[in-house]
């Protein structure tokens, strides 16, 4: 019994250890830069280390139970996957900066609209739209409807950190199911070593999304030019580790080379 929770208090901490993994808390900070509520960047962390979590189990228990073994271009492709995620969310957050350059204001002539930017908050980020008023009218841009009755709901607020857990878990289960192995004979003790394993992994990342969103809002003080480019050095840091992985997986390991060579980890 004592060897048992001795192994579910390592699972713990050592899945709070993964949470801090660079390419992991890079992907968050992405995602929070923008939120300043500790409650909201808790959830997104929760939302990231449950999507984490549930592909480390499925994978992880497939090659507990089955000895399954998963090919090294596979593999590769796996963590290739975590890389094109991190240049999607780098070129997400680069391209918001660039949507939210407040606009500038036109004086009126006799028969001209009048333009200027409003400033709008959509679920966890604030940008400004440029707006013609003619008379009494005014619209929006299609994409900013979207951006207004889609950014703002809570559904898509988690499903993206949810999703990015679901990549990053693609890519960590092979080690993690590994490591079990090699230290857990019982598989009843190893698949419950996953699942403590995963509510380390949730623990740790709620930590670090809400001491990220807490730092922002301390640096920011408040100032929303300054916590827009905070949100775009965060985008860009993003896109380049990214790029800079896919360069490692694809050439130095070799997925597109005839000598691949993969070592979970």
């Amino acid at each position: 019994m004592i060897g048992f929770l001795s192994i579910l208090a390592v699972g713990f901490f050592l899945g709070m250890r993964h949470a801090t993994d660079p390419d992991h808390v890079i992907a968050v900070t992405t995602i929070v830069s923008n939120q300043r509520s500790k409650a909201r960047a808790a959830l997104i962390g929760a939302f990231w280390g449950i999507g984490h979590t549930l592909t480390i189990f499925v994978v992880g228990t497939g090659i507990i139970l089955f000895n399954l073994i998963i090919p090294v271009r596979l593999g590769l492709s796996m963590e290739l996957s975590v890389a094109v995620m991190l240049i999607i969310l780098g070129l997400m957050n680069v391209a918001g900066f660039v949507r939210s350059m407040p606009a500038a204001s036109v004086q009126p002539s006799d028969e001209g609209p009048i333009v200027h930017s409003h400033s709008h908050s959509h679920g966890d980020y604030t940008h400004d739209h440029p707006h013609t008023h003619q008379s009494e009218d005014h619209s929006h841009a299609p994409l900013d409807w979207m951006d207004r009755t889609i950014g703002k709901t809570n559904w898509y607020q988690y499903l993206r950190p949810f999703v990015v857990g679901l990549v990053h878990g693609l890519a960590g289960s092979a080690a993690v199911a590994l490591l079990v192995l090699t230290t857990i004979r019982n598989y009843h003790w190893a698949i419950a070593y996953l699942l403590i394993f995963g509510v380390g992994t949730i623990a740790g990342m709620m930590l670090i999304t809400m001491s990220i969103a807490s730092a922002f809002t301390l640096v920011s003080g408040g100032r929303q030019k300054f916590s827009r480019r905070l949100a775009f050095a965060s985008g860009l840091l993003s896109l380049g580790f990214g790029l800079f992985v896919a360069y490692e997986i694809c050439f130095v390991n070799g997925l597109f080379t005839t000598h691949a060579q993969w070592i979970p980890r």
